[in-house]
Parts: structure tokens; sequence; C-alpha cells
């Protein structure tokens, strides 16, 4: 069993360890100080682009296109980059023990990785319906979505059973941009969700009908209220249909499920202090233990401009934390600081010819304004939350670069409002003042 020693390990191969392994190199680091360990084949890449372009029917994404750091207008981090870096990509290779303690990860494979810092970039992992004992769960062609290896099992199975059937479970981010893609590939999609609206963890009632009515003007079937509890399979073991709690039965050639991720901080547990379902972290993403950090999905951090400890689900909080733990750990080598970790939450979407910005915090009252009518052939809308007298937070769907950029600093500045039905009227133009 090999060993190796390392200054700086980052363990996880998504969005943050690439966008963590790019500033380490513009912060300075000599040949073979760092390495990256990750469970997947292949270099970071950019995560938001499986459930978009790359089950696109007519020139889908594909490896090496959307390595990281092109997510965000940066150069592409192809495996020849890290190894011109003097970094050692370490892929294929999952972390099944990590000793805090001693500064060791041990490997399935049985080697050990020694660090003196640590960066952990785990993200999350899907929710099974297996987790529940959900019945038929194990079917063929029952999808989740979160590696490169998922999107290219989904696509060849879309190839196969062309002009088939589909059915999304779940009407998150995965179930929305999941049945507009399948869609797109022809196939009759039926989305199942719980909630009483789509997206209900961001949307309000008002914003959600736009996006159903979208949806089933374009032939989406839309079933509200009630959740899978089971599948039947046809005897090569491939799924056929789904049993719905209200008792109907759903035919399907492809199932996609969407509902929901965990942190991946088992390999942590009882070494670090944990919060709100993450590692609780400071403002430069240091953990309990010295010379840990946590970043991106996994990290409970504070959020300077609520004052509060939160957790953020989200690729751009993934890059920006990952990019703020680095220059902290090179600032404190230097004996300097750095400017505090101050996030504003940011979340988007693309589906269709939709898309959708948000920023700041969806609590307290909401105001609609623009024009949501599914039927318009130039839709386009948003809304405002209001808390204590201030715009707490803003969306906008169909925005232009400037006017998502208004929005966002409406979030960040949390101007007074006086009258909620002037705010209304005046929409954007509210956000163009500030």
């Amino acid at each position: 069993m090999a060993e190796k020693t390392f200054k700086y390990v980052i363990v996880g191969g998504g969005v943050a360890a690439g966008y963590a392994a790019r500033e380490f190199s513009k912060q300075g680091i000599k040949p073979g100080e760092l390495a990256v360990i990750s469970k997947e084949a292949v270099a970071p890449y950019e995560r938001p682009a499986l459930s978009k372009a790359y089950l696109f029917p007519e020139s889908p994404a594909r490896l090496p296109g959307f390595h990281v750091c092109v997510g965000s207008g940066g150069e592409r981090l192809l495996p020849d980059w890290y190894k011109e870096k003097g970094i050692e990509l370490i892929l294929s290779t999952e972390i099944v023990k990590a000793d805090l303690a001693s500064k060791s990860l041990t490997s399935a494979a049985g080697d050990t990785f020694k660090y003196q810092i640590l960066i952990i970039a785990t993200g999350s992992t899907v929710i099974r319906l297996t987790d529940f004992g959900v019945q038929g769960a194990d079917a063929k062609n029952i999808f989740y979505l979160r590696e490169v290896e998922d999107a290219d099992k989904l696509y060849e199975t879309i190839k196969a059973k062309k002009n088939g059937k589909a059915v999304i479970v779940g009407g998150g981010y995965i179930g929305l941009e999941l049945s507009a893609v399948l869609k797109l590939n022809n196939l009759d999609v039926t989305m199942v969700y719980p909630e009483p609206w789509c997206m209900p963890r961001l949307f309000t009632s008002g914003i959600a009908s736009f996006y159903e009515g979208y949806y089933a003007n374009k032939g989406i079937n839309i079933i509200k209220g009630t959740v899978a509890v089971g599948f039947n399979a046809d005897s090569n073991g491939e799924v056929k249909e789904v049993k719905l709690k209200d008792g109907r039965v759903l035919e399907a050639d492809i199932v996609v499920v969407g509902v929901g991720g965990r942190p991946l901080t088992t390999l942590f547990k009882g070494q670090v202090e944990e919060e709100k379902g993450g590692i609780k972290t400071d403002a430069s993403f240091k953990t309990s233990v010295p010379d840990v950090y946590a970043v991106g999905d996994v990290a409970t951090f504070p959020l300077k401009l609520y004052n509060e400890l939160r957790r953020v689900e989200h690729v751009d909080h993934s890059r920006k934390s990952a990019e703020q733990s680095v220059k902290a750990i090179k600032a404190s080598e230097d004996g300097k600081a750095i400017e505090e970790y101050d996030y504003l939450p940011f979340f988007y979407s693309r589906a269709f010819n939709l898309s959708w910005q948000f920023y700041g915090d969806n609590v307290g009252d909401t105001v609609l304004f623009g024009d949501n009518n599914p039927e318009s052939p130039n839709p386009k809308f948003g809304s405002y939350w209001i808390k204590d007298g201030k715009v707490v937070g803003a969306f906008l769907e169909s925005g232009t670069p400037e006017e998502n950029k208004a929005i966002a600093k409406v979030a960040r500045v949390q101007p007074p409002v006086e009258n909620v039905d002037r705010l209304a009227k005046e929409g954007l133009s509210f956000a163009s003042k500030i």
C-alpha cells in the first residue's frame, strides 16, 4: 500500500476543487505541494452542464468543453494544466477514511495520503428512493443525475427509448431542467411532485404558476400533491410503470429522480463541529480542526449580510468559497489577513428559452411585477421580497445582464420600501434607480 505526502490536499473533485486548484496556482505553489483527490475518473468540471446542455438532442456539450473554470468565464483546466502546474490530480480514487488527528486519508484501495492542510470539497450526494425502501426503485432506467457517468447513461437511454415516456420525480432544479431537456428530445414527459407548486424552496405561487403554465403549453404533464410510492418493471428488469400515492399508475420508459441532495460529511463525523447539516466554518472556511477547511455544499458558514450561519447549495458559492479558503490559507502562511467573505446568495436556472436569476433572501412579503402570463410571446417578470420594510430578495425572469446586475444591487443594498403598490407598478425601474 502506497503512502504519499503533500503540503495541501483537496478531497473531492467537483466545481469547488477545480476553483481551489486554480486559486492555489494563482497564489503560487511549488510542484508536488498540492494534490486533488477525486473518486470521479475525470478532472473537475462545471456540474450544472449535466442537467442542461449535456442532454441536448443537437450539439450536446461534452468534455473537455466544460471543465472548470469556464463557468465563470475563465480558462478550461484540462488534465494537462494540472500537470504543468505541478498539481497531482489523483482520479478514480475514493477516500473511505479520514483521520484528521493524524492528518491522513485512506483510499478504498488502501493507499494513504498525508497532508499538512486539508480542504474538504466533497459536495453533495443525491437522495435515492432506494434509501427509503421504495418498492421497485432499483429497476433499470431509473436515473439520478450527479456525475458525468450518470449523464452518459441517461443520454444513451434517451436515444434508445426514442419517443418514449419519461416520468420526472421531483419539482426542483433537476425536475424543471430535465423535464425541459427530455421534452426537447421528443419524449412524452410527466412531472410529479408532492408540493402545491414547483421549486417551493424559492418560488412563490405567483412565480411558479408561470413556469407550470409554460411547461404545460410545451406539452409537459404536471401532477402535484402526490409522490411515487413504487415502480413496476418488465421481464428485462426495466422500469415500465410508476405507482403514485394517489392510486394513479403512469407508464414510463425512463424515470429521473430529483428529490434533493445530502452534503457528504460522513467521513468527518465526530471529528469536526457540525451545524445545520454541514461542517461549521468561520468566514475563511476554517473548521473547528486546525489546518482543515470546508467549502461549497458541505460548509455551514457565517453569512455576513444576514448575520447568521447558513449552508448554501449552489455552484456560485462553491466557486467563491473555494477561492476564499485558498486566499485565507496563503494569507495566514504570510501572517496576513484577508477580507471577510461577504456573500450575496445567488441562484439561477435555464430551461427552454427561459432564464431566471435570484439574489438575496426569499423571506417576508412578496411583490410580483411584470408580465408573467405563460401565453405571452416574450414574458418578462420578477418578484421582490420585503422584510422589515426593506427589499431583501429579488427574482427576475428573462433579464438582460444589466437588469440582472440591477436586481443583485437591490438585494445587496436592501433599499426601504414606502409603498408596496407603487413598487409593483415600478417593477424593474425601481431596481435601476438604486
